[in-house]
């Protein structure tokens, strides 16, 4: 009478097993396969040291949270323009626009900021207060004199506006180029980010072309956009930065607008990566000069450089 019973729950538990044994099977298959994908992915493979800094262009100084690497020139007593690079691309972004206002005889900074180029990359978090940390420190430490100019491009106007924002006595002109706008977390959950950037590095290289309209002038800027994916902290900083630095767009803007200081927007017409609609949206609760550039996508100071070079130079001179 009781061995059908016994019989079933027998091979209840058989069924058991294997589903138990399955779900295993898979979860180990799935861990290689990751591991696999990150290994052949990752492409931080090296520590960033002072020998892999040796014959690079710019200089270097220790702050309070690390080495930066920067370039200052142009002769003592010009007016003070600091150049504040992007998200990710370090500050060879501005090549062009650095040597024009040095031979302008501006007095020009531009510097790599954490994380990204040949900067250290400091285990921390990744905020606002951070990287206005390192601004502040280079400007004392490099005995600039105040107030200065600050511009930025995408990522790099956030940081101007809101040390600006925070620190108005030692900001007398802003210059804001395509500046990122709605900048937020990911909906993902950050393991899941850091994973894929992790695996996707590639892509994430080539993706710095669609910042340009027209990418086939540019060759060399994948390559020498993935020397600094090679060292330990890179893809830290981005993703620390994604999920740590709140922006809060519209008040940080007003806020800036508060203080009345001259600034100039510039933004090109053609830019996917932060559209040009939203100039519209910024300027409704920012005073500005506005320059609209055409036939430029997300850097027009790279892609029309003469005009908009010529534009920023008349700005800081007015």
């Amino acid at each position: 009478m009781t061995k059908y019973p016994l019989y079933y729950k027998f091979q209840r538990m058989k069924v058991l097993k294997l589903i138990l044994s399955f779900i295993i099977f898979l979860a180990v298959v799935t861990v290689i396969f990751c591991s696999i994908l990150y290994l052949k992915g990752n492409k931080e493979k090296k520590t960033l040291t002072d020998a892999d800094r040796k014959g690079t262009a710019g200089q270097y100084i220790k702050l309070s949270q690390g080495v930066t690497h920067y370039e200052l020139s142009g002769p003592d007593t010009g007016k003070v323009v600091i150049l504040i690079h992007g998200f990710s691309v370090p500050y060879y972004i501005w090549d062009g626009t650095f040597q024009y206002l040095v031979a302008k005889e501006f007095r020009v900074l531009r510097y790599d900021m954490y994380g990204r180029g040949f900067s250290d990359r400091p285990d921390s978090l990744y905020n606002q207060a951070f990287y206005e940390q390192q601004l502040s420190d280079l400007i004392n430490q490099l005995h600039l004199k105040t107030p200065v100019n600050i511009a930025g491009v995408s990522f790099g106007a956030l940081v101007a506006t809101n040390f600006a924002d925070t620190r108005p006595a030692m900001v007398a002109k802003v210059i804001l180029v395509d500046p990122a706008y709605k900048f937020g977390p990911p909906a993902s959950a950050e393991m899941f980010t850091r994973f894929d950037k992790a695996t996707h590095g590639d892509e994430q290289a080539a993706g710095q072309l669609t910042d340009f309209k027209y990418p086939q002038r540019y060759p060399d800027w994948v390559a020498k956009y993935k020397v600094q994916m090679q060292y330990k902290g890179f893809r830290n900083a981005l993703i620390t930065t994604m999920y740590h630095y709140n922006f809060h767009n519209r008040e940080d803007n007003i806020g800036l607008n508060n203080l009345h200081k001259p600034v100039l927007l510039i933004w090109g017409k053609e830019d996917h990566t932060v559209p040009f609609m939203y100039s519209d949206s910024l300027r409704s609760v920012l005073k500005c000069d506005f320059f609209a550039v055409d036939d430029a996508g997300h850097l027009p100071h790279i892609e029309q450089a003469g005009k908009v070079n010529e534009r920023i130079a008349a700005f800081l001179k007015e």
